[in-house]
């Protein structure tokens, strides 16, 4: 190591352009990273889903979920099986074991999936597919009153334009699909004796192109084609039916309605309460956001003059005004980070030499900055907020480097010689120190669960940037220092002067505190060594107190704001669209009146600034829902609605996001015959604080358990929003053969085609048309598919012209169905759900006593029921669980790290002795600040353990130093020790603590859960720092003095 220092203090060119290179590399690279919000989470989970139209959840299960659950259960690699049937198609989630390639088991299912024969025939193709986020950037809102064909119309343009802007590579337009629709009555039927096959084979044969090879010439080959596929309603009306007797020809416009229009699907959306269509806007691959939204902006700027009168174009749900303002916020924090650490090390150090060591924070940082995109990381809020968390680290290890220079230049040494001897003495703890925070900052790289995929951006940024730090501090800053001019030209300058007293003042005054305060107080520590200990260990057990007693509450993620509002609206399942959109349209009215009530209270300022209703779906709940413990949430149905506000920026508006939905619900009141109403303004859910999951094969047992269960929870206190998963559906009858039956020779197959195809539709041909793909179905008119009489006067047909009423073969029984049927590893679940008033109550403390004092139990009685904690427990679970166990490794590795540089096995334990004592520091100053401990802040406590490690480390180095080269006593080293490293301690300590110290009074809600990390690092390094000064000499000899009784025992 110190030919190196050696070769970089000789070639200063060498370390410049070093340096130079460093810095364009990262500055390049910075302007080329992907920037996003929040990272893609590539989640390890497996999607199958099947289309089965018309189909019941009842039909789903047995005939789809079952058969794919049977079939995939044997594939290697599988954590869990579960299941969603609903109306008309189901879903199966297959969550992959860590460790396992994805790529591979999906294709293992895949071709499982293709080996299944016994698919229903009206089920469409299975899709197999991985959960990878197609990260939207904006939405246009194409709106105006026109009718619904227009609007499509003008919205297909749009999106066509869009899609061929330079920078935009995928949109999506949501519609309903397009579908002809051939209707023939009852009546018709029975005049002209057809059939619904009779006249399916006629369209067929006579509605399609066929190839007929080719006629060699020759002038050459000319190929034959058969045309005679209809595209259109009137191309269908003019196919032949009939032959008359009279030698006419019946053609199918004749006995038929013909409706070339749009699926009957129950979903509607309006935008600023005018109709409209969504053009969303993705990214793909490295695309930058803001360059897309910006691309957009600038299309809509042109194209909004040359759209018709009444059609406007919005945009929504903009992620570049979100990522600009998460950006600019944690910059602003940033940059009075910088500033508050520049300071510091102005006032401690000489300014040349503060100027040097603060060079290693852009150094480190655009080196950083130059990496990572070979580790797949993007600008977003966890990495940005990385680098400030860091950026008091980053500079312990140069402050450590300088000031040893700078004291053997004080002992009278050539700059060459005192930057050489200097940089040497302290490379090795520096580079171990390093080595010890990189290896504590790692556990978070392996940490499981899907936000462990978020929380691996934090070491990969710290040990990317303390690799940096580390080569700046040992190459570039000696051969900078060693040639370093006095600072003889600053003192005639009044600035300097004034600047030189103010440090001169600082200095004289950490001597008088180190001399009159800190001498003293640490030689009564050594002299008094079993008290020092023993103070030391209540105050670690006063802290785990303070957290089991529940004083200082647990909560796991806490809730992230978003710019929206979404009120959602929930009928009981089967309810009609219409009748949803009435309790829809009473929100909407609430919703101007907080548009109002907001101008009112704030005229200067636009907080309400769009809004969005949809009737028939829920798709921004679905979204913002679909965080880590609710990876599958889908909220679909003509019962459901929602309607959302897009709001100001949380930086530019004087209001969070929760505080306008509570005044929401307060204006909207109850609106008679819904099941639930719903406010919420988070950006993700982690799932529900409460998450019970209770699995049988007995449906009956299921129920009883799941009702006695949540009566119970309510008698806890802070408990609220009990629900479960199980909810009846919609009214169904169920058709068996009477006896009768046999006589006419109907069998089940044939009545069961035939009730389809009047009431559902028989799907004749799909054909391509444009961009879409339209469905043809041939079924009865809408008239006759709307009451119960219509299927009792239904015709069964059988041979030739032969009709029986469907009452003489069949009979129908009216039950009531699910709405959804969920499975969980081949067998029926059933969720309980509840939120948690953290003011109140604490979910973790909750789960444990009504685990013990009710549901084993409960369950004793029922032992074909199996429960398991899901939702936020059990992300909580994965990812605390491999956390622990990851960090207990790291301390391991650490241990090795010590043990190996000190010779020692009992050294490392002196040094690591701080560990504890940075969780006491975080435990205080999650106290002071009146802040929950959160997962952010387990992960704190657990990066901090690197950074408390190297102060004690460079002590115990210094101790040895002092005892092996001048030959002091065990006593004497500790005592010359402590005041010779105060001073870098102490700026080391501080800097770190300033670097967070914006983060620490942010009070805007965008960064709030980001707080309780740099609370744990910033607190507990400051704690630490004083068990480091005291502590560790004391363990020292403590350790010194029972090896003297047991004898050298490690020699």
């Amino acid at each position: 190591m110190k030919n190196i220092i050696r070769w970089f203090i000789a070639n200063t060119v060498a370390a410049n352009l070093l340096m130079i290179f460093i810095l364009i590399a990262g500055f390049f690279t910075l302007s080329r990273l992907r920037m996003e919000v929040f990272p893609d989470i590539a989640i390890p989970i497996i999607n199958v889903s099947v289309i089965y139209p018309g189909a019941s959840p009842e039909d789903i299960e047995e005939s789809i979920c079952v058969k794919v659950e049977e079939q995939v259960q044997g594939v290697n690699g599988l954590k869990r099986i579960t299941s969603s049937s609903n109306e008309g198609y189901g879903s199966i989630n297959i969550e992959v074991e860590n460790g396992y390639d994805i790529d591979e088991v999906k294709d293992e299912v895949k071709s499982q999936i293709d080996a299944i024969t016994s698919f229903p025939d009206g089920a469409e193709k299975p899709t197999i597919r991985s959960f990878e986020g197609q990260p939207e950037v904006i939405t246009i809102a194409v709106h105006g009153e026109v009718d619904e064909v227009s609007l499509l119309s003008i919205a297909e343009k749009i999106r066509d334009e869009v899609n061929d802007l330079p920078k935009i590579t995928q949109t999506r337009l949501g519609k309903k699909p397009r579908e002809i629709s051939i209707e023939v009555s009852e009546n018709t039927l029975q005049k002209y004796g057809l059939s619904f096959d009779y006249i399916a084979s006629r369209i067929r044969s006579s509605s399609m192109d066929v190839p007929g090879g080719a006629i060699e010439t020759y002038d050459g080959e000319i190929l034959i084609r058969s045309k005679g596929q209809a595209y259109t309603g009137d191309d269908f009306g003019l196919i032949p039916v009939l032959s008359l007797s009279d030698g006419s020809t019946l053609l199918l416009r004749d006995i038929a309605n013909i409706v070339d229009g749009f699926q009957d699907v129950e979903y509607d959306i309006k935008f600023n309460s005018e109709p409209a269509k969504l053009i969303r806007v993705y990214r793909t691959g490295d695309q930058n956001a803001l360059d897309i939204a910006d691309a957009v902006h600038e299309y809509l700027k042109k194209k909004q003059p040359l759209m018709p009168p009444g059609i406007s174009l919005t945009s929504w749900k903009d992620e570049s005004v979100i990522l600009r303002g998460r950006i600019e916020l944690l910059l602003k924090n940033a940059y009075l980070g910088l500033g508050l650490v520049l300071l510091v090390l102005a006032l401690f150090l000489k300014p040349k030499l503060a100027a040097w060591v603060a060079l290693g924070i852009p150094i480190s940082f655009m080196g950083g900055f130059s990496l990572l995109p070979v580790f797949d990381v993007s600008i977003n809020m966890i990495s940005l907020f990385t680098f400030i968390l860091v950026l008091g680290i980053v500079v312990d290890d140069a402050i450590v480097v300088g000031e040893n220079i700078h004291i053997f230049r004080k002992r009278g040494l050539k700059a060459e010689d005192a930057a050489l001897e200097g940089a040497y003495q302290v490379a090795k703890p520096v580079i171990f120190a390093v080595l010890t925070t990189m290896v504590t900052f790692s556990p978070m790289v392996l940490v499981e669960g899907a936000l462990g995929k978020i929380w691996k951006i934090i070491p990969i940024v710290t040990i990317l940037v303390l690799i940096f730090s580390l080569i700046e501090s040992l190459t570039i800053l000696p051969a900078h220092l060693a040639h370093m001019k006095d600072d003889r030209g600053t003192k005639d300058n009044l600035f300097f002067d004034w600047w030189a007293r103010i440090q001169l003042g600082i200095h004289n005054g950490l001597q008088s505190f180190i001399k009159n305060i800190y001498e003293p107080g640490l030689r009564w520590a050594l002299f008094h060594r079993a008290n020092t200990i023993a103070i030391a260990i209540s105050i670690f057990i006063l802290t785990i107190g303070v957290v089991a007693s529940g004083i200082l509450r647990f909560s796991f993620f806490p809730p992230l704001e978003a710019d929206i509002v979404i009120a959602g609206v929930e009928y009981p399942e089967g309810t009609p669209v219409s009748i949803t959109k009435n309790g829809l349209e009473r929100v909407e009215k609430s919703a101007f009146k907080l548009r109002d009530t907001l101008e009112v209270l704030y005229p200067k300022q636009k907080i309400f600034i769009n809004m969005c209703s949809t009737a028939g779906d829920q798709p921004v709940k679905t979204q913002s829902s679909r965080g880590p413990g609710n990876l599958d949430a889908t909220f679909f149905g003509s019962h459901l609605a929602e309607c959302v506000i897009e709001l100001a920026p949380g930086e530019e508006r004087p209001m969070s996001a929760k505080e306008i939905s509570k005044i929401w619900r307060e204006l909207t009141g109850s609106i008679p015959g819904v099941k639930q109403l719903t406010f919420d303004s988070d950006l993700f859910s982690t799932g529900a604080p409460i998450e019970i999951k209770l699995s049988s094969i007995n449906r009956e047992d299921l129920k009883a358990v799941t009702a006695v269960l949540k009566d119970r929870l309510q008698t806890y206190a802070g408990v609220f929003d009990i629900k479960d998963s199980f909810s009846a559906g919609k009214d169904e009858i169920k058709l068996k053969l009477r006896p009768e039956a046999q006589n006419y020779g109907i069998t089940m197959s044939s009545l069961a085609r035939q009730v389809r195809q009047a009431f559902y539709g028989d799907e004749i041909q799909r054909i391509q048309r444009g961009r879409d793909e339209v469905k043809v179905f041939l079924r009865y008119p809408k008239s006759e598919r709307t009451s119960l009489n219509n299927l009792e006067q239904m015709n069964v047909r059988v041979g030739n012209n032969v009709e029986v009423p469907l009452g003489q073969v069949a009979q129908g029984e009216l039950s009531s169905g699910y709405s959804t049927i969920t499975r969980t590893d081949r067998k029926r679940s059933i969720n309980i759900t509840a939120d948690v008033d953290l003011t109140e109550a604490n979910a973790n403390e909750i789960l444990a006593r009504f685990e013990s004092e009710h549901i084993k139990p409960l369950l004793d009685s029922f032992p074909s029921i199996n429960y398991s904690f899901e939702g936020e427990q059990r992300e909580q679970r994965d990812t605390l669980g491999s956390l622990y166990k990851n960090f207990a490794l790291a301390l391991f590795v650490v241990y090795i790290l010590l043990a190996v540089p000190f010779k020692s096995y009992l050294q490392p334990l002196i040094i690591m002795s701080a560990i504890p004592f940075g969780f006491t520091g975080a435990v205080i100053g999650h106290l002071i600040m009146g802040m929950n401990l959160a997962v952010l802040s387990i992960i704190g406590i657990v990066a901090l353990s690197g950074v408390v490690v190297n102060d004690s480390l460079v002590m115990v180095d210094f101790i040895n130093r002092y005892r092996r080269e001048e030959g002091k006593t065990v006593m004497a080293a500790a005592l010359a020790a402590g005041p010779r490293r105060f001073r870098p301690i102490l700026l080391t300590s501080i800097t770190t603590f300033v670097g967070l110290f914006p983060l620490l009074i942010e009070k805007s809600v965008q960064a709030k859960f980001l707080v309780p990390m740099a609370i744990s690092l910033a607190f507990g390094v400051l704690f630490a720092t004083l068990i480091t000064l005291l502590l560790v000499p004391t363990s020292y000899l403590v350790i010194e003095d029972i090896k003297k009784y047991f004898g050298d025992i490690t020699k």
